[in-house]
């Protein structure tokens, strides 16, 4: 089994949202990411994909864009960006997904000798919170992130490794400390997978080496439109 990941595909099947206007990487870029899918990914394989996964703003108009994504080989693990307006509650997400399909929400979900869990995540501080919700909504994430470790742990009878799924970069711009990256470590996580950022930003490192720690980040347009594989 190959883990594979991606993120931040903003899909619209049945809705003209093109995504294009956001710059020439954007050009066909469905079409390249399935090319990528059908070359590298059996359906033995798992395909993360950390938000941002469709611009529907209700369940029902995000089915047809999950049912896209369902179509192809493996098994694909999905967590809630900050554009999933759509995803309101995650029995009401698990109701209408396939078989081939799985979400997270304060929890994981262990598949062969791997178990995946994670959160959203949000905006970590450069140095404090721009505002008392920036800073509710941070404490939220860290403790939902506590839960999938948790959930994690409790899934791990052999030594499993555990891979993280976040949104938001669990870190800031320096890459400083902090309460996700402590539990990342605390919980002897070794690889994580983030999304978010996007290609105007040309200072991203698309892999990234912290405490031992190996982060990936994985929005479709900074990684050219193919699938990476996670090792």
């Amino acid at each position: 089994m190959k883990v594979f990941a991606i993120s931040d595909l903003h899909l619209s099947i049945n809705s003209n949202k093109p995504m294009n206007i956001f710059g020439p990487v954007w050009e066909n870029y469905l079409d390249k990411i399935e090319q990528s899918w059908n070359r590298l990914v059996s359906d033995d394989d798992v395909v993360l994909i950390s938000g941002d996964i469709s611009w529907a703003m209700k369940l029902n108009d995000a089915i047809p864009d999950l049912n896209y994504i369902s179509q192809f080989k493996g098994k694909k693990i999905i967590l809630r960006g900050n554009h999933d307006y759509w995803w309101s509650s995650i029995s009401g997400v698990r109701s209408v997904l396939k078989q081939n399909m799985f979400a997270i929400q304060n929890d994981a979900i262990k598949i062969g000798d791997t178990i995946f869990c994670g959160t959203r995540g949000w905006t970590v501080p450069e140095i404090t919170h721009k505002t008392p919700d920036d800073e509710k909504i941070y404490n939220r994430e860290v403790i939902r992130l506590g839960l999938s470790l948790q959930d994690a742990k409790r899934l791990q009878q052999n030594n499993e490794k555990i891979i993280v799924m976040m949104h938001y970069p669990p870190f800031n711009s320096k890459m400083e400390d902090n309460e996700f990256t402590n539990l990342i470590e605390q919980y002897g996580v070794k690889t994580v997978v983030y999304g978010h950022l996007h290609s105007y930003d040309k200072k991203q490192k698309l892999i990234v080496y912290k405490n031992d720690v190996k982060y990936y980040l994985t929005s479709c347009d900074l990684i050219g439109n193919e699938l990476i594989e996670i090792k």
